[in-house]
């Protein structure tokens, strides 16, 4: 059962309008480098997250390119100034363009 698609976030509660709100977002995946054997001698096939972005309020605030040599499930930590209540939509699509979204909401006080 493949696990790309599932992401973990976690954000700064009760953000007020102007002050930095740290996000943390993990992807599962296990960025399989391609460079590696299975049990029998087999090499495992590549398979990468190959980008990561958040747009915040419809607009980008966030974005990395990711190589093989990440380890599986990539961790990000990242600030944003809270400017309003919106939505913050993470996308991210692997070397096989698969493409995953995942969206939470940011309520400012």
């Amino acid at each position: 059962m493949s696990q790309f698609g599932k992401i973990w976030v976690r954000l700064t509660e009760n953000p007020k309008r102007g002050e930095p709100v740290e996000i943390r977002a993990m992807v599962m995946h296990p960025m399989e480098s391609g460079f590696r054997l299975d049990n029998v001698g087999r090499p495992i096939p590549r398979h990468i997250v190959k980008s990561f972005t958040c747009a915040y309020a419809g607009e980008q605030v966030f974005r990395a390119k990711l190589h093989p040599a990440m380890s599986a499930n990539p961790y990000f930590v990242f600030y944003l100034l809270a400017a309003e209540s919106g939505d913050l939509l993470f996308t991210w699509t692997d070397d096989r363009d698969e493409l995953a979204t995942h969206s939470v909401r940011l309520e400012v006080a």
